[in-house]
């Protein structure tokens, strides 16, 4: 028996290595490759911060990475709210919570170019209101995350009393008052994990982006994707590479936080 569990634990191992050997390598050649001045992964170069250079002189590649840091930034910021709202919304459903819980979630289970065709046939419908653009993109891309934020938010809420809200309310607090001072601050682990991960889905989208963009606005993956028949910029490596740790910076800062805050409370 003890053969047998060294055997499956060993094997184990092997797997998870593999995956994230499979999953990390892409990302860990983009960073050292950022630091080798050549037009091509795989040809030889000196060791440079020349691509970092030309990043920040190339001017369409900048406002693309300005534009997607924009839109992904408001977008997720008000796909977190909204998002969290529809959550205590549909916990504190008497009826219906389960149906109202699948319709909120068709997004995410929908197809993306169906979502994306959506979009652009609703903009031609009210093409006398909507004007593809920024403003658009922040609006399709609220929309396709907040389903996201929502399932980010649900598990941290059933986790609370169902019967806190009443007992604020019974306390003498409004509606609201519970809301915001009781309810919330309880949920703030869910929402910055709501926010993270909208952000994240914003700053990757390509197809509901591409469709809905209009022609004067350009983000980073279709910038790269308009690049590909006459090459993909040396610079778009170094860009990734300052992304990747930008975010892997904000998640251990975040993880650090909540730990700090965690032992806080167990010493209180």
């Amino acid at each position: 028996m003890n053969a047998k569990r060294k055997v499956f634990t060993v094997l184990g191992w092997v797997i998870l290595i593999a995956a994230l050997i499979i999953i990390y390598l892409p990302i860990a050649l983009v960073i050292l490759y950022s630091f080798i001045n050549s037009k091509n992964v795989g040809e030889s170069g000196p060791v440079s911060l020349e691509l970092y250079k030309q990043l920040f002189e190339n001017e369409k590649l900048l406002t693309a990475a300005g534009n997607t840091l924009l839109i992904g930034v408001i977008s997720a910021f008000a796909a977190t709210i909204l998002g969290t709202v529809s959550a205590v919304g549909i916990f504190y459903l008497k009826r219906g919570k389960q149906t109202v819980n699948i319709v909120s979630q068709l997004t995410v289970y929908n197809a993306e170019i169906v979502t994306a065709v959506g979009f652009f046939l609703l903009s031609i419908l009210l093409r006398n209101v909507v004007q593809k653009g920024i403003a658009w993109l922040i609006v399709c891309h609220t929309v396709i995350t907040v389903p996201y934020v929502i399932l980010t938010v649900s598990p941290r809420l059933s986790q609370l009393n169902p019967n806190l809200f009443e007992a604020g309310t019974d306390l003498g607090a409004s509606a609201a008052r519970t809301m915001f001072t009781v309810i919330f601050p309880q949920l703030i682990k869910g929402m910055v994990s709501g926010f993270a991960l909208a952000f994240t889905l914003s700053l990757d989208d390509f197809v509901v982006t591409n469709m809905n963009r209009g022609d004067s606005v350009e983000t980073i993956s279709t910038f790269v994707y308009n690049s590909i028949r006459r090459g993909v910029p040396p610079a778009v490596r170094a860009l990734s590479t300052i992304i990747f740790v930008a975010v892997l910076v904000v998640l251990i800062a975040v993880n650090i936080a909540g730990k700090a805050k965690a032992r806080k409370g167990n010493k209180m």
